[in-house]
């Protein structure tokens, strides 16, 4: 933005402010994480995007997916994931959302954070999915708000146990992970009626609306970040509960939602991983070196910011390049975001990745 812009965040607060109605009031709700995306891609200086490898990734992207059948009702064929559509699945994918966060470990692959589950043995993500799925087997309603608030219930001990490991190392950030827990049960209570479910019926069918609401209320949501004199919005957590809701419902009922191609790709660390392996992402000697030396980046630097925001904007063009090539082909960030998850993990398996994933600890993701 030039000194000469205005800034349209100001004008709409002063607006607000002197009680004057916007005669564009009927513009579409944003969340703004794809227009702040670009903005960090325009001002970055240590991950660019290379076009090239862009258009070459959305082509073997969209042959792939095809290969695979590849749609949001793949979602629902992991083994771990709900498969009920019922107003207690969508207790499940918040509360499993609500705590999707940070769980990289710097120990070797058998001594890492895991959880035995119906004779497997879960890391990563699925661990978290499989300990909610084992406690609810307990009969410990993990996935209940009231739950969350009874501190006399809802122990410590009781969540230790929840989150319990096969392996020495805990869960990460477990102390952050009560806290979110707590947080959510109290403002469930007080502003949507002890349901998650009125939350989503509230956004009336808008994913955007119901992104805003979540990061309003929910402050363990409200992912953002300073980057050249700016607040910029990410948004990981709330945008793929609404995206999960989207694909485990197959965007019916509760997963219905009219706008759902407004969500963006969720900024993680696997992502820039797979989109650097791809081809798409590039970075500067000082920030290549820093991640393969498997240092950590705090939350909010501007190495951080750059990651997240570049890979948004890089799959927005993957997507644009897509839908150019294959206009009858339906696709979004979603989609894609999801395959790329997949197929990283594949890759990891199977000893193919080219970098490893950056390092940062936070709640965000």
């Amino acid at each position: 933005m030039s000194d000469d812009e205005a800034d349209s965040e100001l004008l709409d607060l002063l607006r607000q402010s002197l009680g004057i109605n916007d005669s564009k009031a009927s513009t579409p709700a944003q969340t703004r994480v794809l227009k702040d995306a670009e903005f960090i891609y325009n001002n970055s200086i240590d991950v660019a995007i290379n076009t090239r490898g862009t258009k070459e990734a959305a082509a073997t992207i969209w042959t792939m997916m095809q290969a695979r059948d590849f749609s949001f009702k793949t979602w629902s064929t992991h083994e771990l994931h709900p498969k009920a559509k019922k107003e207690r699945t969508a207790d499940f994918i918040f509360t499993m959302d609500l705590l999707n966060f940070s769980f990289w470990s710097s120990e070797a692959a058998d001594d890492r954070f895991a959880v035995e589950y119906r004779g497997k043995r879960w890391t990563g993500y699925w661990s978290l999915v499989a300990a909610l799925q084992r406690a609810l087997d307990e009969e410990i309603p993990i996935t209940s708000s009231d739950f969350w608030q009874d501190e006399t219930e809802c122990t410590e001990e009781v969540l230790m146990h929840v989150f319990r490991s096969v392996t020495s190392e805990e869960i990460p950030l477990f102390r952050e992970r009560i806290a979110c827990l707590r947080e959510a049960g109290r403002v469930l209570y007080e502003r949507f009626k002890c349901s998650f479910s009125s939350c989503i019926e509230e956004a009336h069918g808008s994913a955007v609306l119901l992104v805003n609401l979540i990061v309003e209320n929910f402050s363990c949501f409200r992912d953002e970040a300073r980057f050249e004199g700016k607040i910029v919005r990410f948004y990981k957590r709330a945008e793929i509960l609404v995206a999960d809701l989207w694909a485990c419902f197959e965007g019916e009922g509760l997963g219905h939602f009219d706008d759902i191609d407004q969500i963006t790709m969720f900024a993680d660390y696997r992502i820039p991983q797979v989109l650097y392996s791809l081809g798409c992402l590039q970075y500067s000697p000082p920030l290549d070196h820093h991640i393969r030396q498997l240092k950590p980046i705090d939350p909010g630097h501007p190495w951080e910011v750059q990651l997240r925001g570049c890979s948004i904007w890089c799959v927005e063009l993957i997507k644009r390049e897509i839908s150019h090539r294959h206009p009858s082909t339906p696709i979004n960030a979603i989609l894609i975001d999801f395959f790329l998850y997949d197929t990283m993990k594949e890759r990891e398996a199977e000893g193919l990745g080219a970098i490893p994933h950056h390092r940062t600890r936070s709640i965000w993701y």
